[in-house]
């Protein structure tokens, strides 16, 4: 569905929702072309509106991409949330979970995927995106931290750092493996690109390290 254009009504500017369509064009342009292909103008255009629109909303190019990583996150953080009460008190089952939320929502979402974990073309200090992303984090810690029998006061030990690292890097790893499409051959073999979701990352999960 193309975004729906503005008009223009003597020599004010009306465009009811511009902020969504700035956010949907670009995720539209990062899908297309990757975060460095991205221009403020290219989604200016796409938006229906001209060049110097958009920052009425957003300062920069570095302003809307920090807006949709914020959106991502905010999402993100639901998932893995909701994720992690499913596990309910056991820490392998909420590992587990967060896990699969993590990797169905990078396939889901792939453009907000991509720029949520690329730093140099966002800006942390944009309204509340260190926090949000933050809360994402927290949500693996807090599991870790139940594997390790730690309390929330605790310093996290060397031991436990390893763990949430071991953790996170396996399922960040596996969703960059499954965007990349470089899963769609061996799925293939096993009944199309589903298997990456249905067979490939459930067997992967088993191994999760979980401190007993």
């Amino acid at each position: 569905m193309k975004p729906r254009r503005g008009r223009r009504t003597g020599s004010t500017y009306h465009h009811g929702d511009l902020r969504q369509q700035l956010v949907a064009a670009t995720e539209e342009i990062i899908l297309e072309r990757g975060v460095d292909g991205f221009t403020l103008r290219e989604a200016a255009r796409r938006a229906g509106v001209s060049p110097a629109a958009p920052a009425h909303h957003f300062k920069d190019a570095r302003g809307l991409l920090s807006e949709v990583a914020l959106l991502g996150f905010k999402e993100f953080g639901d998932d893995l949330i909701a994720a992690d009460r499913r596990g309910g008190h056991d820490p392998q089952k909420r590992l587990y979970e967060q896990g699969r939320a993590y990797v169905t929502f990078a396939m889901k979402n792939p453009a907000r995927f991509q720029l949520m974990f690329s730093h140099s073309k966002c800006d942390m200090g944009y309204r509340d995106l260190g926090a949000v992303a933050d809360r994402s984090f927290k949500v693996l810690e807090r599991a870790v931290r139940a594997a390790m029998g730690l309390k929330a006061t605790e310093v996290m030990s060397p031991d436990a750092y390893g763990l949430l690292m071991a953790n996170w890097s396996i399922v960040h790893g596996f969703a960059h493996l499954a965007l990349g499409g470089e899963l769609d051959g061996p799925a293939r073999k096993r009944g199309g690109k589903s298997a990456i979701l249905k067979s490939f990352l459930p067997l992967t999960l088993k191994y999760l390290p979980v401190k007993r």
